[in-house]
């Protein structure tokens, strides 16, 4: 019961979070921003979806059981839950789920964005191992870790280079060397 209500929530909560990205990335398109990696977002998509699929047959088929570690497991599923609203917060109308560029963009640099050039990314890894941890679906944990990684491996460096192509991402991420 417990799996259920706890997969029901993070579903919603996806769902609410498609609908602020397709809010957003009407108002950006409407600002002459435009979308890069298109080809690989139905896939992208497609793997979200299966995860989810995966990591409840995982459960159900298998009969899988709370983890030993659930209270920990649990705590730090909520703690990247809270990281998740603050990246989405920091980036307010720019965030999506799809790259939309928005060119000459002041790129955002608060929030997690001031340690980590893509905390959501970060937040969606620990969410693919942490949620199958919790309930001892090992196989979801590994073989969503691993496909994900290389999604990731493709998004990151295209997203990168629409950013520094379009907007002013090179000097606000520039490594700051002081010197003595």
């Amino acid at each position: 019961m417990l799996f259920f209500i706890l997969i029901s929530l993070v579903i919603i909560q996806r769902l609410i979070e498609v609908a602020i990205a397709k809010r957003n990335e009407k108002r950006m398109l409407a600002q002459g921003a435009y979308e890069v990696g298109a080809s690989h977002y139905p896939y992208m998509v497609t793997m979200h979806v299966c995860f989810f699929i995966s990591l409840i047959v995982e459960v159900i088929v298998f009969n899988r059981s709370i983890s030993a570690l659930f209270p920990l497991f649990l705590l730090l599923f909520i703690f990247v839950q809270l990281l998740r609203v603050w990246c989405l917060t920091s980036l307010g109308s720019f965030w999506n789920t799809k790259i939309i560029i928005l060119p000459n963009a002041n790129v955002v640099k608060s929030g997690p964005y001031i340690y980590l050039r893509h905390p959501n990314y970060v937040v969606v890894c620990l969410e693919i191992l942490l949620l199958p941890f919790m309930f001892q679906a090992y196989f979801t944990a590994v073989a969503f870790t691993l496909l994900n990684l290389v999604m990731l491996s493709v998004r990151i460096p295209m997203e990168e280079k629409a950013l520094r192509d379009a907007t002013n991402y090179e000097d606000k991420f520039k490594k700051k060397i002081s010197v003595s």
